[in-house]
């Protein structure tokens, strides 16, 4: 039995609690925490991060950014990979545990108090995710910090990040996703997103699609924010492929800085680091300012984003990818063929029950074509995995040979055998790419003996 006071003691009791997948479309009940604890939402500036592909890399990037310049951070990003801690991050590592559960300990009494009042109001107490927020407004505070890089978990205007003012708001790519709850177009969608543009506030978007670009740009209008727009104010000049990742040059708001070395792959991450950058120069000086090319230079350097196109083993390749949608998986195939050129390519893939199954194995036919004819459909241990076989009957109706579709529901049976199938072409350019779910991420991850973030 674990003790207490103890990181696993507390994960248990906000397990407890409604999960993640059933955030409350709410902001009372955590204004109300706020004001209780002594609003520590208040307590440092805040850059928000919202879209739909490419939030947590984003914020990894912006976080060295900050923390280059001498700044002390607190990160918040969600899920995690391996351990609850992770998504509490102080100065770029996860909170320490007995600062998680010494926090959570002060706060618990506080947050009976809002239970108990939601509770007389019939309505469902704090659930997961809106205590762990809280708890990560309160570890800031607590530490403190000098500013905090906030991703937003479910779209915009009534996430509960949303009590924070972000000084800085930042829209990643939006494409389809959650639209049982967000709405079925990407402008729809961006109406959720841009709830995190504050009055007086400054927006630096990527690149996106006209009815969400036109959104966001109204959004910002409204709110009297400064707006700029990857694709019009700044974005990536060029870029080429390097060992461990690639070179990038940024056109910013205020400054252009040549020969970045990011060590991660593809396209859509050099246009992650454009975003991150613009944001940088937000925050620093209004978008005027150019900021110091070494400082820049040395905090790219150092990012990492574990769980996307990560290598975890070589002889074959094992490549995870937590791409959870059609858009994510266009984008890291593009990536992974640019990085890698496998010449044959064995797919692993586990996919949540809320998300576009049909989407995602339409987009892995349509993106690799013949280089990935093998497929083992498998599951995460997460109660909202959809079952390997039911994923097996869809892949078959959408045009995969059943002779090269493999079942299996544990996830290091899938992983053995995708290893032997690459093997068995004895083509020393193949590999094996293990995505879909960050649930099924995370469990490879662990199986493969990369525990850490």
């Amino acid at each position: 039995m674990h003790d207490e006071f103890s990181v696993e003691s507390v994960y248990a009791e906000l397990l407890g609690r409604a999960p993640e997948n059933k955030m409350e479309p709410r902001l009372a009940p955590l204004f109300r925490a706020m004001d209780v604890l002594g609003e520590p939402n208040k307590a440092f500036p805040v850059i928000h991060i919202t879209g739909t592909n490419g939030k947590t890399s984003t914020a990894r990037m912006i976080e060295a950014g900050l923390r280059a310049h001498g700044l002390r951070t607190g990160r918040y990003t969600s899920p995690h990979l391996s351990k609850v801690t992770e998504r509490i991050s102080i100065d770029g590592a996860p909170v320490p545990d007995e600062t998680f559960v010494r926090i959570w300990d002060e706060i618990r009494p506080y947050l009976a108090i809002v239970d108990a009042e939601l509770a007389a109001d019939s309505q469902p107490r704090l659930t997961y995710f809106e205590c762990l927020t809280i708890l990560a407004f309160a570890v800031f505070a607590d530490e403190p910090v000098d500013v905090a890089v906030l991703e937003v978990g479910l779209g915009g205007i009534t996430d509960a990040t949303n009590v924070a003012d972000g000084q800085v708001a930042v829209v990643t790519p939006i494409s389809l996703d959650h639209t049982e709850l967000l709405g079925d177009t990407t402008g729809d969608i961006a109406v959720e997103k841009s709830g995190i543009i504050k009055e007086g506030a400054f927006l630096v978007s990527a690149a996106q699609p006209v009815d969400a670009a036109q959104t966001l740009l109204e959004a910002a209008r409204e709110k009297n924010a400064e707006f700029r727009f990857e694709g019009v104010e700044f974005g990536v000049e060029n870029r080429s492929v390097a060992v461990g990742g690639q070179m990038v040059t940024v056109q910013g708001l205020a400054g252009r800085y040549p020969d970045l070395v990011l060590p991660l792959h593809g396209a859509h991450q050099a246009e992650n680091a454009a975003v991150a950058v613009a944001a940088l120069e937000a925050f620093f000086g209004g978008g005027t300012r150019e900021l110091d090319i070494d400082v820049v230079r040395t905090a790219f350097e150092s990012v990492s984003s574990p769980g996307r196109l990560e290598v975890l083993r070589t002889a074959p390749t094992v490549v995870v990818d937590a791409a959870h949608n059609p858009a994510g998986i266009a984008a890291s195939a593009q990536a992974l063929q640019e990085a890698f050129a496998f010449s044959k390519l064995v797919l692993v893939l586990g996919i949540l029950k809320e998300k576009d199954a049909e989407g995602i194995l339409h987009q892995l036919r349509e993106s690799y074509g013949d280089e990935a004819e093998e497929i083992c459909l498998t599951q995460s241990k997460s109660p909202r995995a959809i079952p390997a076989g039911e994923l097996a009957e869809l892949a078959s109706d959408l045009g995969w040979s059943e002779e090269n579709i493999h079942i299996a529901e544990a996830l290091d049976d899938a992983i053995e055998w995708a290893v032997e199938r690459s093997e068995s072409h004895n083509d020393l350019s193949g590999g094996v790419l293990i995505t879909g779910s960050i649930t099924l991420v995370a469990e490879a991850r662990i199986l493969l003996g990369k525990e850490g973030v």
